[in-house]
């Protein structure tokens, strides 16, 4: 058996015993209510800020308009599992298509900016989005979509932030994510190697819209009533610190942040005099003193935690 295979065994093996134990813990109440959503809303986290990080963290585009595209698949999927009485797994689909094509058709002319220009561009359109939302009667307008069927749970969640991780992931790896990263670097040298910049600037923008429109609609159905404002330029804001925070150019980073600033958030709702002050506070501390964010632009794997095992008996040794 190859050192790769054993590998994913490895993988595949861990993340069997992660999704038994904790639906075990789940149907056993030992993980209530509370800890459940927190634990849905760091998943969904996690997939936002991966899906974010292939923009802005390998593709190099600043975005600001994740907060839309997550609106989109929200409200798609509510449409098909409320409205149209219609599967959460078509929901689903539908959600990733809508955010997609919208993701096509925003990219093809924002995708010529850069820099301050295209996060105006993506914030702009993700406010129209917002208001195009607060003035449909169909879906709520103001005041909301109540009544949202709750089809998200432990297994769509888990599952479904697997296999965005595993696909954002192999997409980096390939040629097409090898790409992307020299588009980030340099465009002028990725042009001049004959990479077509616009093609695969618009590739990562649409898959990064894609993967918010899923993560969309597991929020949908899983809150049971939307409201516009919850998809806001302060949400945006929220995905993009993730993506800083744990390290742009990094999927482990992604996870980690999405997961450190989600805990921190539930921990500091008990002192919401306070809250905003710490949360601002830690991130001005990383910003001074790790820049790069938490894992920078590294990745955590099994070979990683062996090199430092044995750098750490190493050390004891000597």
């Amino acid at each position: 058996m190859s050192k790769k295979m054993r590998v994913s065994i490895l993988n595949v093996v861990v993340l069997v015993l992660v999704y038994i134990t904790v639906q075990i813990l789940i149907s056993a109440g030992i993980i209530n209510e509370y800890i459940q959503l927190n634990l849905f809303l760091l998943a969904i986290n996690v997939i936002l800020a991966a899906s974010l990080n292939l923009i802005t963290g390998f593709t190099g585009q600043f975005s600001l308009g994740h907060a839309g595209f997550m609106a989109i698949g929200a409200y798609m999927s509510a449409i098909f599992t409320l409205k149209l009485n219609l599967p959460f797994p078509l929901g689903i689909i539908a959600a990733a298509v809508s955010a997609g094509i919208i993701g096509i058709l925003v990219g093809i002319p924002t995708l010529r900016l850069r820099g301050d220009y295209l996060a105006i561009a993506t914030l702009g359109l993700s406010e129209i989005i917002r208001i195009i939302a607060l003035n449909i009667d169909y879906i709520g307008g103001a005041s909301g979509l109540p009544d949202i069927p709750r089809y998200t749970n432990w297994t769509w969640i888990f599952f479904t932030t697997v296999a965005t991780i595993v696909i954002i992931r192999n997409f980096i790896d390939s040629s097409y994510g090898r790409a992307c990263i020299a588009i980030r670097e340099d465009e002028i040298a990725a042009e001049s190697a004959g990479i077509n910049i616009a093609y695969y600037k618009i590739l990562a923008f649409t898959m990064g819209a894609l993967f918010a429109g899923v993560a969309g609609a597991l929020y949908a159905n899983y809150f049971y009533m939307l409201k516009p404002n919850s998809f806001g330029f302060m949400k945006s804001i929220d995905i993009l610190v993730m993506v800083v925070f744990g390290g742009m150019g990094s999927i482990t980073g992604s996870i980690l942040g999405a997961a450190v600033l989600t805990l921190l958030s539930m921990y500091l709702q008990n002192f919401p005099e306070i809250r905003m002050i710490l949360y601002g506070l830690l991130l001005l501390i990383i910003m001074l003193y790790r820049p790069q964010g938490l894992m920078g632009n590294k990745e955590l794997s099994w070979k990683v935690l062996r090199r430092g095992d044995r750098n750490a008996a190493t050390i004891n040794t000597q």
